[in-house]
């Protein structure tokens, strides 16, 4: 079955910040996302799956999810995506992108 990714408004706004941006570490990050996106397109469930009591109530509220993967990417970013199947294809919806501090944030991680 053929897995679709679609970008979230904000994480697409993210991506074409990236591209329009040619630093050392921003060219590294959207080179690791184009990667991320295509191992999610051969297995969808390549990232590592949150405990549904973890995943935000913010995304429950705003996507409608029921199940949240997460993908490392470099310089301690995170890229989160969400499977839904509307019966005729998986669709993996990257839901945002977050460097470490936000990360943190949104899950309620405390600094040590």
């Amino acid at each position: 079955m053929k897995i679709k990714v679609i970008f979230s408004p904000e994480a697409q706004k993210f991506y074409d910040y990236l591209t329009s941006k040619d630093s050392k570490s921003e060219k590294m990050l959207l080179k690791a996302i184009d990667n991320k996106v295509n191992l999610i397109k051969t297995n969808k469930c390549y990232g590592n799956p949150i405990a549904k009591h973890l995943i935000p109530k913010q995304y429950k509220i705003r996507y409608d999810i029921t199940n949240l993967f997460r993908v490392e990417l470099p310089l301690f970013w995170r890229m989160f995506y969400t499977l839904t199947n509307d019966q005729v294809e998986i669709i993996a919806f990257i839901i945002n992108i977050l460097d470490h501090k936000r990360y943190d944030k949104l899950f309620g991680y405390k600094k040590k």
